[in-house]
């Protein structure tokens, strides 16, 4: 099993962070049987693209609520993470608080 779940949507509350925002959180590692998707479906054009990092943050986007991990942006990195035999990778982390 790569990841703990496969979600389709983001079940917590809107943070709305920006692009900046996220680039102030360091990244940190996180184990990929610990995150569940927010996307069920993947365009492979995304995950084979050599350049599939440039236009976007290197480090995927997780939220972390009500003591899960959500991987909100950057499933293409996290699935080459796990084609390449990794178990972790480093991510951005954002803990919203559970009342949110």
């Amino acid at each position: 099993m790569i990841f703990k779940s496969i979600g389709d949507g983001r079940p917590y509350p809107e943070h709305g962070l920006s692009h900046r925002e996220w680039a102030q959180i360091p990244p940190r590692q996180v184990r990929l049987d610990s995150l569940i998707t927010t996307k069920a479906v993947l365009d492979l054009h995304s995950l084979l693209a050599k350049d599939s990092t440039f236009y976007g943050d290197l480090f995927p986007h997780v939220v972390q609520w009500r003591g899960d991990l959500y991987l909100e942006d950057g499933l293409h990195r996290a699935l080459r993470s796990a084609l390449h035999q990794r178990s972790v990778l480093h991510a951005r982390v954002l803990d919203l608080p559970p009342e949110r």
